[in-house]
């Protein structure tokens, strides 16, 4: 399942990459386009075996997830970034380690570059929307808490066992909520170096998308480290912007205001 907004050329290289993926006939490819005005839409015509789902605005990445993977007819579901593109054997790797492995409850991808070194891609709790490398020495799945949402693969009842993708969340901060709910409910989360899913990532964030990223960490604390810690960080999310003279980041972090423009 692809997430996608105003990236047309992005989301055909990785529409591509999913065409060349092995038992490409077993794979159920739907995307969510999240009120592109680029002709993203359009692509259907290009790729008419998979699935578009047509948001008439822009309602972050979390909304879009949930409305993704209901929309979906499968045990695991893969949320992927439209700046990804999929090694052919990535898909399958990744679903025969959850077939094999009850316990995991998601995989991940080891994210490469375009040179194929390893991408940033493991965050850290509390998250602060920065992430490191992989160090990957061996072939062998290893256990990891926080992996970038870029790619990842989660069992569907697991999201169906907490109802849906916390939407208090706009833009940023569903990724590090997942994993935050499978690490404290005692299961894991591996990343498998068989599947390999490059990841253009960076570009620079709008004042918008720095208010939202601020506004995640605030939902994040309060959620998991109590009301005192959430107002701390909301107040944070004001007072950075603030002294560093970010008025256009500012706007939108002392209105609560996410991507689709509704409140925190």
């Amino acid at each position: 399942m692809v997430i996608s907004h105003n990236s047309v050329a992005a989301l055909r290289r990785c529409l591509e990459s999913l065409e060349a993926s092995d038992g490409r006939d077993r794979l159920e490819v739907i995307v969510v386009d999240n009120g592109s005005r680029d002709g993203s839409a359009a692509l259907d015509s290009d790729f008419p075996n998979v699935q578009f789902v047509r948001l008439p605005k822009n309602f972050g990445l979390t909304k879009a997830l949930n409305i993704g993977w209901r929309a979906a007819n499968a045990e695991y579901v893969l949320f992927l970034h439209a700046d990804t593109e999929v090694e052919p054997p990535a898909v399958a790797a990744l679903a025969n380690v959850l077939d094999a492995r009850p316990d995991t409850w998601a995989v991940c991808p080891l994210l490469v570059d375009g040179q194929g070194a390893p991408a940033p891609q493991l965050g850290r709790f509390p998250p602060d929307q920065t992430f490191r490398p992989a160090q990957v020495t061996g072939s062998e799945p290893l256990a990891v808490e926080y992996p970038r949402g870029a790619a990842l693969m989660v069992r569907v009842a697991v999201i169906k066992s907490i109802r849906q993708i916390d939407e208090r969340y706009g833009q940023f901060g569903s990724d590090a909520d997942l994993a935050a709910q499978i690490v404290r409910a005692g299961k894991s989360i591996l990343l498998v170096p068989a599947a390999r899913v490059r990841h253009d990532g960076g570009g620079e964030h709008s004042p918008a998308e720095l208010a939202d990223v601020r506004l995640a960490r605030a939902v994040f604390a309060g959620k998991y480290h109590g009301f005192a810690a959430g107002l701390q960080a909301r107040l944070a999310s004001i007072l950075q912007p603030l002294v560093s003279f970010r008025f256009g980041e500012l706007k939108y972090t002392l209105a609560g205001q996410k991507i689709d423009g509704s409140q925190y």
